[in-house]
């Protein structure tokens, strides 16, 4: 009984400890939404050059031969931000800071993407 009691807690606290490192929205914007490109690389290892301006307005360019070109829009939610490609559904992200000029791009507790700077 005792063991599952330290489990729990233990659980508990890194639930907490994630729910803290994540940027919070307005960190988000004034980091990423700002009009100045970065690389996102997704799980498979497709990278794109992603331009998040401040009007709500995205654009992504493909920087291999994999992926393809897209635009859309964004906007900030209560934890992170959801995007809109054209031709695909609504989703939403949080941010984790995952090392140096790097962010895990997460959707539930999955890590869909890494951006870097």
């Amino acid at each position: 009984m005792r063991a599952s009691l330290l489990v729990f807690v233990g659980m508990l606290l890194s639930a907490s400890a994630f729910a803290a490192d994540r940027m919070t929205p307005s960190d988000v914007q004034a980091t990423f939404f700002n009009g100045k490109p970065f690389t996102a690389s997704t799980t498979s290892g497709t990278q794109f050059k992603m331009t998040f301006t401040a009007d709500g307005k995205m654009t992504r360019q493909p920087s291999g031969k994999a992926g393809k070109k897209s635009s859309g829009t964004w906007k900030l939610d209560t934890t992170g931000f959801c995007t809109s490609w054209k031709g695909a559904e609504t989703n939403c992200y949080t941010v984790v800071p995952s090392g140096k000029n790097k962010w895990s791009i997460q959707k539930g507790s999955t890590t869909v993407a890494v951006w870097s700077k």
